[in-house]
């Protein structure tokens, strides 16, 4: 089975329809898996499209030394993909469901994590429909914003001004945290690592009936069981 046709096996979005969009998601452990499905389904989706760039450059403070000037350039900066970052190329299409990556007004919802679909692309903001939350259905405008990754792996530090959004058809397991959803298809490439999260990626779908999981033991097959990472150490100084 190819990736694609494992895609396909999990995701039922069907159409842009909101209300068929809300209570769906891939979850996945990793953000390269995240960004493959996405990737994967825009191209499905057959609809007005445009591609933002954003503008990366070095922190001050790093940027001093002529030798890491070099090193840094944009293209390199440009390259990079972290958790909590929106990639340099947002493509992104007309009902297409997208994850806001920052708080931006907690009066109207537009908080870190809230999920929108795309109604108008401009050239300096994006308007998009709230799909959850008491101001479901009011349409609101995202702009550019300046960014820097908290990721500690990162000797150095670096700046993206992007729109904050990130494609949602999939989202990482930490990321659906606090989540509620009716249709949940979960992609396990590699076992998860970090305790405890199948159960955090397993629990968010509220009914047994709209959960698929999908194991993949090599790059031609699957399976039907999958190791859930527990450490034991954190339970004993209860």
């Amino acid at each position: 089975m190819t990736d694609s046709q494992r895609f396909k096996y999990l995701i039922t979005f069907g159409n842009a329809d909101p209300e068929h969009l809300i209570g769906r998601s891939i979850l996945a452990p990793t953000l390269d898996v995240v960004n493959a499905v996405n990737e994967y389904m825009t191209e499905l989706h057959n609809a007005e499209s445009r591609s933002y760039y954003s503008s990366d450059a070095v922190c001050k403070a790093d940027g001093d030394n002529g030798i890491l000037g070099d090193v840094h350039t944009p293209e390199f900066l440009n390259s990079i993909r972290v958790s909590g970052l929106p990639n340099h190329t947002l493509n992104l299409k007309i009902g297409s469901p997208v994850m806001l990556m920052r708080n931006i007004d907690h009066s109207l919802g537009l908080c870190n994590g809230t999920r929108l679909i795309i109604t108008k692309l401009a050239d300096h903001v994006i308007e998009g429909e709230l799909l959850t939350g008491p101001n479901k259905g009011t349409k609101v405008l995202i702009p550019r914003m300046s960014m820097s990754p908290s990721d500690p792996r990162l000797p150095f530090k670096f700046q993206r001004r992007q729109f904050p959004l990130m494609l949602s058809y999939a989202m990482t397991i930490n990321k659906s945290q606090g989540q509620t959803l009716t249709h949940v298809g979960l992609i396990l490439k590699k076992p998860v690592f970090v305790h405890d999260q199948l159960y955090v990626a397993a629990s968010r779908v509220n009914n047994l009936d709209g959960l698929k999981i999908l194991i993949v033991k090599d790059s031609s097959s699957t399976t039907t069981s999958t190791t859930n990472v527990v450490y034991h150490e954190v339970f004993n100084n209860l």
